[in-house]
């Protein structure tokens, strides 16, 4: 539930507006020289800096208090701890009875019998991604792969030097908008993956649907290959290292890494909190009414999504190879 990985095992804790927020990371094997550069250079890609990003301003400056001794992993599990100070909770008190559409507002009431901290959408709150960011960088100081990300759309927009432009208009809408992000691991070798339940594919995907608002995740030519013959589709092996003339696959073969670069496509849906007012139901009036939800929100998440998606990458990707490793 709030725990993922074998090897590699991260706890998430934490919701939006509670005092801190973190992680514990357990796995990461000892001797690992931990890089304080790439956590803060991580989570600084995160930060809403840009048009379009909330105006919700956290310092995220982490706290390591366990696990880590001389700049180096003790093998100890690692606890990270991010302090939530810049919050607004009277923001959130009419949605407990007034649930955003296309939010966890109301499934989250009726699953936790009203006992869930419904501030800032609480544990369903992207804030939390902050936690996912740090341990994802000390998942990338134990893996021999790279991982790179690029926002390919926004809404209707592919050319992104015109971005700032298109999201002001989407601002002037009181609206929001999403995105694709396209991810690619290279330098990988044959052999990651673990059928058939723990194929690479498909704990790839579980982690990135695990952020808030993706909706979907392709690997390769994804859902263009319906058009494909099977002769078109499938990529012919060059060589005794497993290249291929192309890579429709996206680098995966039956869940197991083939050696090629990995592609993966991420669609990030539209923020369910905007600015314009909608008509929804309110619980305690039992009839739809309408909604101002206020607040302060992206108007494009996804413009600041790739590290999270990134970096969760690569927790999967650690887990996975320690596995390959433990069997080689």
């Amino acid at each position: 539930m709030n725990s993922y990985g074998n090897l590699f095992k991260v706890t998430l804790y934490g919701e939006s507006h509670q005092p801190a927020i973190g992680v514990v990371i357990d796995g990461l094997p000892a001797g690992t020289k931990i890089d304080e550069d790439l956590i803060k250079h991580d989570l600084e890609q995160r930060k809403p800096k840009a048009i379009g990003t909330t105006p919700r301003k956290e310092d995220d400056i982490y706290r390591i208090t366990s696990g880590v001794f001389n700049g180096i992993a003790t093998g100890s599990p690692i606890h990270v701890m991010i302090e939530n100070k810049n919050v607004k909770s009277k923001d959130y008190e009419h949605l407990k009875t007034h649930p955003r559409p296309g939010h966890a507002d109301f499934v989250s009431e009726v699953k936790y019998k009203g006992f869930q901290d419904y501030r800032g959408g609480g544990r369903f709150s992207g804030r939390l991604t902050a936690a996912l960011v740090v341990a994802g960088s000390f998942a990338k100081m134990a893996i021999p792969f790279k991982i790179k990300h690029e926002l390919s759309q926004v809404g209707t927009l592919k050319d992104m030097t015109k971005l700032d432009d298109y999201l002001l208009s989407v601002m002037e809408k009181q609206d929001s908008v999403g995105g694709t992000i396209s991810l690619t691991i290279s330098d990988m070798i044959v052999g990651i993956g673990e059928p058939f339940f723990d194929k690479l594919n498909a704990e790839l995907a579980k982690l990135l649907f695990s952020v808030p608002a993706v909706k979907g995740v392709e690997f390769g030519l994804g859902f263009e290959g319906v058009t494909k013959l099977g002769s078109e589709f499938n990529d012919v092996i060059v060589d005794e290292h497993g290249k291929t003339k192309t890579n429709h696959q996206g680098g995966i073969n039956g869940g197991i890494s083939n050696g090629n670069d990995i592609h993966i496509r991420v669609f990030v849906k539209p923020t369910s909190s905007i600015q314009k007012k909608q008509d929804t139901f309110h619980l305690k009036a039992k009839k739809v009414e309408v909604l101002d939800i206020g607040g302060r929100h992206d108007v494009a998440i996804v413009r600041r999504v790739g590290i999270v998606l990134e970096n969760v990458v690569a927790i999967a990707l650690l887990d996975q190879y320690l596995m390959y490793k433990a069997y080689h």
